[in-house]
């Protein structure tokens, strides 16, 4: 039942060529810099990457499309405050995107990780965006079907781990990590620090294990934005 993975690289071993990829984060709040680092060494390709935005500057998620990693990204943000690398290849034609609303995106989400293949939303009708999907009227009102999101793989960020699985948050760094934990086949989640089984109240658990395959403690964690500023590039 000991989840513990020795080191980033480990965790992300199982990831090939052709994975669907959701990665948490809003941002770089929640964002597991070091797990898509070592995705970024590892090298698969073809990646179908979701994520709430494109990545900024040359670290993290921008650092995995830089290196012309991902094939597809489905996300609600592509331009943030420096999202070149992606729009670069994007404009290239050297990547595929779809945008979701973010309520959508996580809705979506969600909904894969809780079985329901659809639901009926009202954003986007009559929009770009709507185009092709079923839309139904209730109520007298439009609303548009959207079909649930899951993944290969989630590489999420939480603040507490244990052995088991089970995982804290610490503030905004919640966000998408635990909707994405349960949509993935495999979840893997870097930790600030892995405590005792049993040493986390069961009534702070925010994920609990079951949804969680490996844990690999990153005690001091690169945050995205501080890396931006220091002009960092990965690799």
């Amino acid at each position: 039942m000991d989840k513990t993975i020795v080191s980033p690289a480990a965790a992300v071993a199982d990831i090939g060529d052709g994975a669907t990829v959701m990665i948490g984060g809003f941002g770089g709040s929640g964002a597991p810099v070091e797990l898509i680092h070592a995705l970024v060494d590892a090298g698969p390709r073809n990646l179908t990457v979701v994520n709430n935005n494109a990545g900024n500057g040359h670290v993290g998620l921008a650092a995995l499309i830089e290196q012309g990693q991902v094939a597809r990204l489905i996300c609600s943000f592509p331009r943030s405050t420096d999202p070149k690398v992606f729009t670069d290849l994007y404009f290239a034609g050297k990547i595929e995107l779809e945008i979701v609303p973010q309520g959508t995106l996580a809705e979506r989400i969600r909904a894969g990780g809780a079985g329901i293949p659809a639901f009926y939303t009202p954003t986007s009708y009559g929009t770009e965006l709507a185009e092709g999907k079923p839309v139904a009227e209730f109520d007298g009102r439009h609303y548009v079907q959207e079909r649930w999101l899951k993944a290969d793989f989630a590489l999420i960020k939480a603040e507490l781990g244990d052995p088991l699985g089970n995982l804290t948050y610490r503030m905004a760094a919640r966000n998408f990590n635990p909707l994405m934990a349960m949509a993935a086949e495999k979840t893997i989640a870097q930790v600030s620090r892995i405590v005792p089984a049993g040493s986390i109240d069961p009534e702070h658990v925010v994920t609990p294990g079951i949804f969680v395959d490996g844990v690999v403690e990153i005690s001091e964690p690169k945050q995205e934005e501080v890396l931006n500023r220091e002009g960092a590039v990965y690799p």
